[in-house]
């Protein structure tokens, strides 16, 4: 199987680190976020691999190359502006002829792959979504009230949780249809398109792990613990 990797944002909410380096090239330990992602697709047997770019993509290009050194095949989907997400995807439709896996480039994953695939394929899907369960603890305390404003329950900095995207998606080509060529897209707008007409749209619930690297806070939590993976610090 072929995997497209979303490596063209802008990272502005990880300004000013991503005003050096592009944001998948940012490092984690010893290696860049975008080398951990490819680890983590040959682990799950997927050596093919397209990689959008945009912003800065010579340092992801001259980093990478043809892949080669890293045990993969990498080819290259290029956008001169931001698009997107799922603008960034269509990038690579010219080399989508099969079933794809598409992962975001500020997510690591922690999952195993194939159990999704078989999942996809049994439902006859169209796309299926990664889904993994995310608990928080609010800030401020969480007051509940009848309808004549009467405070029935008083519930103190609660945990909430639920079922959360978390990046991961297995797609039939025909997806791409839904997303309108070389204009901003978002991969939500994209979903809503193939459900209103009724493609066949699921969900697949991991038991995995995560670690979102999308903004400042995000990105020093995950530094620190592969710093600690690799015996840095205590």
């Amino acid at each position: 199987m072929k995997a497209v990797v979303l490596a063209g944002g802008l990272g502005t909410r990880l300004q000013p680190y991503t005003l050096l380096l592009p944001k998948p090239m940012l490092p984690l330990g010893d290696k860049p976020i975008l080398e951990r992602m490819m680890e983590w697709l040959k682990e799950n047997d997927i050596r093919d691999i397209i990689v959008a770019v945009g912003y800065m993509r010579k340092v992801i290009e001259s980093y990478f190359g043809d892949g080669r050194e890293f045990g993969v095949r990498i080819r290259y989907a290029r956008s001169d502006r931001p698009l997107g997400t799922a603008g960034q995807l269509r990038t690579a439709g010219r080399m989508l002829d099969e079933r794809f896996v598409l992962v975001y480039g500020d997510v690591l994953l922690e999952a195993d792959l194939k159990p999704m695939i078989d999942f996809h394929s049994s439902h006859g899907a169209v796309a299926t979504m990664m889904l993994m369960y995310y608990k928080a603890k609010l800030k401020y305390g969480l007051i509940e009230t009848d309808e004549a404003g009467r405070i029935r329950e008083w519930r103190e900095k609660p945990e909430v949780g639920g079922w959360i995207n978390v990046g991961c998606y297995v797609m039939e080509p025909v997806f791409l249809k839904y997303i309108p060529s070389d204009v901003p897209y978002g991969m939500d707008d994209a979903f809503r398109n193939a459900i209103k007409v009724g493609e066949p749209i699921y969900a697949y619930k991991s038991d995995g792990r995560f670690l979102d690297i999308g903004d400042r806070r995000s990105y020093r939590e995950a530094y620190r613990e592969f710093l600690k993976r690799m015996g840095r610090i205590p």
